[in-house]
C-alpha cells in the first residue's frame, strides 16, 4: 500500500531525513517511534506529499507522491491524517466539520453526508456531540472528532502523528481505542506515538527512527523482546521501566 524507498530530506543544509526506506502492507498497522527531533512526523508528512522531500521515492496505492504530475490533493483526499492539534474549525459543530470535505470535495449530498457523519461520530463514542462546537469539548472529544473527519473520505490509509501527545492522560485512553477499533477493521495505519502500550497491543511492526535515520524495523515481538540496536534497547530501556 505505502513505499518508502531510500528518502532524504534537508532543510538547507541541515538533512532531517537519511536514506529512509521502509514500506505498509494493505490493512497493517506500523508504529512509528524514537527520540523527539528525529524525523517521524516529518517522514509521515512527506507520505502524503505535505512535506517535499528531496532524494527517493514513496508511492501510495502506486501513485508516486514525489512525480511532479501527481495532484496531491487528489493523493490527500485518500490518506486521513491526524494531527497532535486537533485541527478542527472552530465555528462548525462536530457534524459540520465532518461533512464539509466529503460535501466540498468528494461531491456528495448533504443528508448523505450528515448520516455518515453521525454513523462515524457513533463508531468513535461521540454520537451525543454531533451538534457541539469544539470550544465545547475536551481535547480527547475533539481528537474523536478529527478521526471521523479523517473517515469521512473514505480513506485507504490513515497516518497519526502523535495524536495524544497534547491530551491529558484521563483522555488518552479514549482516543486509542477509537484507534484500536480502526485497527481491528484493518484500517492500514501509520502511527507516530510514544504510546508503547499501544503499539504492543495493536501495531504489527515498530519503525524505531534515531537522527532522521530508520534504525530498526522490525515484527513488535522482536523490537520489544529483543531489539538489535543499542539504540533502540536505551530508548526501551527508558520508555518502559515504570
Amino acid at each position: 500500500m505505502i513505499a518508502i524507498d531510500k528518502v532524504s530530506k534537508w532543510y538547507g543544509r541541515t538533512q532531517v531525513l537519511a536514506d529512509c526506506t521502509t514500506a505498509v502492507a494493505r490493512g497493517e498497522v506500523v508504529v512509528v517511534c524514537g527520540p523527539s527531533g528525529s524525523g517521524k512526523s516529518t517522514l509521515i508528512k512527506c507520505v502524503n506529499g505535505l512535506e517535499p522531500f528531496q532524494q527517493g521515492s514513496i508511492t501510495v496505492d502506486g501513485v508516486s507522491v514525489g512525480d511532479k504530475a501527481t495532484k496531491l490533493a487528489k493523493l490527500r483526499a485518500r490518506i486521513g491524517m491526524v494531527f497532535q492539534s486537533f485541527e478542527l474549525y472552530p465555528h462548525m459543530t462536530a457534524t459540520e466539520n465532518i461533512t464539509l470535505a466529503p460535501i466540498k470535495v468528494l461531491g456528495r449530498d448533504r443528508v448523505e453526508a450528515v448520516a455518515r457523519a453521525h454513523a462515524l461520530l457513533e463508531r468513535v463514542g461521540m454520537r451525543e456531540f454531533a451538534d457541539r462546537y469544539p470550544a465545547n469539548l475536551s481535547g480527547g472529544q475533539q481528537q474523536r472528532v478529527a478521526i471521523a473527519r479523517a473517515l469521512a473520505m473514505e480513506p485507504i490509509a490513515m497516518l497519526f502523528d502523535e495524536p495524544t501527545s497534547a491530551l491529558d492522560p484521563e483522555t488518552i485512553t479514549e482516543v486509542l481505542d477509537a484507534m484500536m477499533a480502526l485497527a481491528q477493521d484493518g484500517m492500514t495505519m501509520i502511527v507516530v506515538t510514544h504510546e508503547m502500550g499501544f503499539a504492543s497491543k495493536v501495531a504489527h511492526r515498530v519503525v524505531f527512527m534515531d537522527g532522521g535515520r530508520i534504525v530498526e524495523d522490525a515484527p513488535k515481538a522482536e523490537f520489544f523482546d529483543r531489539p538489535h540496536s543499542p539504540r533502540a534497547q536505551a530508548f526501551l530501556s527508558k520508555i518502559l521501566r515504570h
